[in-house]
């Protein structure tokens, strides 16, 4: 019988490759300045100040690039909550402490850009804004799965992915070449994020195959988004896959799959005592092949209804 190992068993066996990939990273990453990405001169003083407050004509934005930039937003902005789960579940020594501390600083970036460029441009409400702040950071977060580090490391491998993928179609959806540049530059931390997550749990597949095989199982099974219980989720969730930000069909193709054939999931022999799980995450992943293509075939047809519609209004017009 396979040995349980323990997450401090886990955390020391892994830690060579955490101090591995946190060099990997620094090598890597580029450094780069919230402010730079803002256009400033486009900045003016509300009415606390003397100016005038936020009116829905001044945002260039349509409803789903607005839909989206503020779900990633508060998504980024309870990132104390995850600095914790991170915390708790990984180790503030060592390399997993450097990691830690770095992801964190760099993750902050995103939070500031996003809200500088927001503010400053007047994309949305400000008020309403900080007022969904406050509610979605006052809630937290917390990991939808057991704590565990395994479960933890499994979890943020697909949802920094996830992340990318939003925030590079939001950076379309903007139709404006600054927001667009802005967003590429976010997903392109996330890329970073993503892989040293992918890394250490491509390397605790080889550590404890079946623990591994069974978080990732478990962690797909219930996954959600972070900003699940921000205000307006639901509504903004729907408008944002309906329109091609993220949706069902993307967390298949371009998040969970690739992810899976990178570690060679189906490749790889767990034996008897991994085998039911295995067949389990294969019946899941028909299951999740299924109800993307039944979400198509309703999208498509919504849409097309919506096209219709606005063909005879203009007629009438």
């Amino acid at each position: 019988m396979t040995r349980v190992l323990t997450q401090l068993e886990l955390l020391r066996e892994l830690e060579p490759v955490a101090e591995a990939n946190v060099n990997r990273h620094l090598s890597m990453t580029k450094d780069w300045h919230p402010h730079d990405y803002v256009p400033w001169d486009e900045g003016r003083n509300f009415a606390a100040m003397g100016g005038s407050d936020w009116d829905p004509e001044q945002s260039r934005l349509g409803e789903v690039a607005k839909a989206a930039m503020i779900t990633n937003l508060l998504t980024e902005d309870n990132l104390p909550s995850y600095h914790r789960e991170i915390a708790v579940n990984f180790s503030q020594d060592g390399a997993w402490g450097t990691w830690v501390g770095r992801w964190t600083a760099e993750e902050n970036r995103h939070g500031i850009v996003m809200r500088d460029y927001l503010v400053v441009t007047r994309g949305v409400d400000p008020v309403a804004l900080e007022n969904a702040r406050m509610e979605h950071m006052t809630n937290g977060f917390a990991s939808p799965n057991d704590t565990g580090m395994l479960r933890s490391v499994a979890y943020v491998t697909f949802q920094e992915l996830a992340t990318r993928v939003s925030h590079r179609n939001t950076g379309h959806a903007c139709n404006e070449p600054i927001a667009d540049k802005m967003l590429q530059r976010i997903a392109a931390d996330e890329n970073l994020h993503m892989i040293f997550y992918r890394n250490i749990c491509e390397a605790a597949l080889d550590v404890a195959p079946v623990q591994t095989l069974e978080a990732i199982t478990e962690v797909l099974r219930n996954f959600q988004m972070p900003g699940a219980g921000m205000p307006n989720f639901r509504r903004n969730g729907v408008l944002m896959a309906k329109h091609g930000i993220y949706d069902l069909r993307q967390h298949l193709d371009d998040v969970v799959m690739p992810v899976l054939r990178k570690w060679k999931l189906f490749d790889r022999d767990f034996g008897s005592a991994g085998a039911q799980t295995l067949d389990e995450l294969g019946t899941f992943l028909e299951d999740l092949e299924k109800q993307a293509v039944k979400f198509e075939e309703m999208r498509d047809r919504s849409l097309a209804r919506e096209a219709a519609k606005r063909e005879r209004t203009a007629a009438v017009s």
